[in-house]
């Protein structure tokens, strides 16, 4: 049997496992066929470069879909969440998700934001495949961190192709703050630099590359939001290298911090800690507060 007779297989069988939650909640079905298309061709892109993890944060992504199509999960009829089109990534909360008593999709106020959220609305429709970014939702709330704690240092570690970066970028203009990202791959480092340049944030973004494990041991100043992802077993060095940094009051937020993919080292790193106060937001991100 070849390779991609397992991927297909595997993908029937998820997606029969929606179907039927659907059938149980007496829900119709909604049209699928884009999102399980595109989630297929990134699974076998995954699995013949080996890349275990992006496999398993494609097979957990997908779990956790079915998981939310059960009965009793409140969930109106129409498409099933995250199957809003190729590489949406679409969470509760979102535009089309389903939460139509909750209208929730980003408005410009300015035309400066205006510019940034068109190419960040193009980076999620073009640019998702392959880049294992953040969903919108998890984007968003890295902007309300950011601009809420008024942070004028942030350090994101995993830069990909500046899509989440653009996300804080955004808040740092507002704030007059700066970002240092860090990035090893550098095909990744060039796309996400044309991102940040077409977005207008470049100016407010310094992009970093190498091995961020090497690379943030240059690091002096103190830092009001670290947003971790990168390799999960990295989390905890991270962490270690820079928590000293991060200013009381300050925010530590990790990414793909569920059951399959999370370091339990950093884990409990972050929640047996007395100076730490942590919560787990959408099931994967986690929200790290370092007490004053």
């Amino acid at each position: 049997m070849s390779k991609k007779t397992v991927l297909w297989m595997l993908g029937i069988l998820m997606l029969a496992g929606v179907l039927a939650a659907q059938e149980r909640g007496g829900a119709p079905r909604g049209p699928m066929r884009g999102g399980m298309q595109t989630w297929l061709n990134d699974l076998e892109e995954a699995y013949k470069g080996n890349d275990r993890e992006k496999m398993g944060q494609l097979i957990e992504d997908m779990k956790q879909r079915t998981s939310r199509m059960r009965p009793g999960t409140g969930r109106p009829a129409g498409r099933p969440e995250g199957f809003a089109g190729p590489g949406r990534g679409m969470r509760p909360g979102q535009a089309g998700a389903g939460d139509e008593f909750f209208p929730n999709t980003p408005m410009a106020k300015t035309d400066t934001e205006k510019k940034i959220l068109a190419v960040l609305d193009d980076m999620d429709k073009n640019q998702r495949r392959g880049n294992m970014n953040v969903p919108v939702l998890d984007g968003r709330l890295l902007r309300l961190l950011t601009e809420t704690i008024g942070a004028k240092h942030v350090v994101e570690i995993g830069t990909s192709n500046g899509y989440s970066g653009i996300w804080l970028g955004l808040a740092l203009q507002k704030t007059g703050g700066k970002l240092a990202t860090y990035e090893i791959d550098a095909n990744r480092a060039s796309l996400a630099r044309e991102n940040f340049k077409k977005a207008g944030v470049d100016k407010v973004i310094t992009l970093v590359e190498g091995d961020a494990h090497e690379t943030v041991k240059k690091i002096k100043e103190p830092i009001d939001l670290l947003f971790l992802d990168a390799d999960k077993e990295g989390y905890i060095d991270y962490l270690n290298k820079l928590l000293p940094l991060v200013r009381p009051g300050g925010l530590i937020v990790g990414h793909n911090i569920n059951q399959r993919q999370a370091d339990p080292k950093y884990i409990e790193a972050i929640t047996k800690n007395p100076a730490l106060e942590s919560l787990l937001l959408h099931g994967q991100v986690s929200v790290t507060l370092k007490k004053r």
